[in-house]
């Protein structure tokens, strides 16, 4: 697992570990940056399925409840079977767009 870190985002990169391994990585060290903005980027593994990515649903609906955002990169998972409690975007930077959008809709009260 690479952490690294601009801004408010915490930008962590799955290296090795499987994805059950990263999330109780992510959930061990989810104090080291609960007041940031979360990017799990998933590029290197070879298609993730459903259940890898439903994996982090436990940690991303704590997260947005706390008011800040949580989205997966994966490029190769067919998003339309991705439930809405969960953003799943292909690139870093969409997932920079979407935490983008949502600090605006946080700012506007939303």
């Amino acid at each position: 697992m690479i952490l690294d870190q601009n801004g408010n985002t915490s930008i962590i990169t799955q290296e090795k570990a499987t994805v059950i391994e990263l999330v109780k990585k992510l959930q061990a060290l989810y104090p080291k940056f609960k007041n940031n903005n979360i990017i799990v980027v998933l590029t290197t593994l070879n298609k993730p399925g459903f259940q890898d990515i439903i994996e982090f649903l436990e940690v991303s609906n704590i997260h947005r409840a706390s008011k800040q955002s949580f989205v997966v990169v994966s490029d190769n998972i067919n998003i339309d079977n991705i439930p809405d409690e969960i953003v799943v975007v292909p690139t870093i930077q969409e997932a920079y767009d979407i935490i983008e959008m949502e600090e605006m809709e946080r700012d506007l009260g939303f």
